[in-house]
């Protein structure tokens, strides 16, 4: 199932990602910083949502209090939830 979260608090806008049997894959970011955001991608590309969430939930970026990569944590974990 293809999956798109809208960030609060970053600079990315948008989160889209394919989830299946709490599996991510195609993970990719729309705004933010584009280096960064590929490597996540690339990184988180086929972890579950619990490890997704063990590795970069509470990640905050300067004095946000977010960032991209807690955001992809919390968009895997609400697209799983809405998923059961």
């Amino acid at each position: 199932m293809n999956y798109t979260y809208k960030t609060q608090g970053t600079c990315s806008m948008k989160i889209n990602f394919d989830i299946n049997d709490d599996v991510i894959t195609n993970i990719s970011f729309l705004g933010g910083c584009n280096g960064n955001l590929k490597a996540i991608s690339k990184l988180c590309d086929g972890m579950t949502v619990q490890e997704i969430e063990d590795k970069l939930l509470g990640n905050l970026c300067g004095q946000r209090n977010t960032s991209c990569a807690d955001q992809l944590a919390k968009a895997v974990r609400k697209a799983s939830d809405e998923s059961k």
